[in-house]
């Protein structure tokens, strides 16, 4: 099913637990988890990027959190401020979930889309709990939403009210890369040539 959506990217954090690694230019079985999440949303239009620019075979938008550093709900503001206000759907995913696929940005769109009294629709773990940068939100929604200051606040602050419907989690797509453990377990953490360990 096709839709017309816009998409963001949030790929701007330290990493810290990674010791600092830039995790978007991971490799998770030969690709970087920056493509792996521009793969799920390869259908939207625009797709923008939120973090520092790195190489990529997609077309996207770039843009940053003002001021840079100001956290993820921050970072959700400048995305919001580069996708037209024409859009209804957008989705919002950070780079850390490397087995979110297109399907899964499909099934949280069609859910959207059956609840049209739904603000979004966000990835619900195995035991329920809502991964706020795995979803699909009615972009309206977000903007009306947003603080006038949105530095330093936490993206489920703004979220959560929201109510969003859950979609649960097929397989290990809830599962995220926080840490070295975690790398080791999602993927053959094949790193970018010449990047630290």
């Amino acid at each position: 099913m096709t839709v017309e959506f816009a998409a963001m990217v949030l790929a701007g954090g330290r990493a810290r637990r990674l010791g600092g690694t830039d995790k978007a230019m991971i490799r998770v079985s030969g690709r970087t988890l920056l493509d792996r999440t521009l793969d799920a949303v390869s259908g939207a239009a625009p797709v923008v990027v939120v973090g520092p620019w790195r190489p990529t075979d997609h077309e996207v938008v770039w843009t940053r959190e003002t001021p840079s550093g100001g956290g993820p709900l921050a970072g959700l503001d400048a995305g919001l401020r580069a996708v037209p206000d024409s859009v209804e759907y957008v989705a919002v995913l950070a780079t850390d979930h490397p087995d979110v696929t297109e399907a899964t940005v499909d099934r949280l769109t069609e859910a959207l889309r059956a609840r049209p009294a739904a603000h979004g629709c966000v990835l619900g773990d195995p035991e329920g709990v809502p991964q706020w940068l795995v979803g699909v939100w009615r972009a309206p929604a977000l903007r009306r939403a947003m603080p006038a200051d949105a530095q330093g606040r936490s993206l489920r602050s703004l979220l959560k009210p929201l109510d969003p419907l859950s979609v649960p989690a097929v397989g290990s797509e809830a599962c995220d890369i926080d840490t070295p453990e975690d790398l080791r377990r999602g993927g053959d953490g094949e790193k970018k040539s010449g990047e630290e360990p």
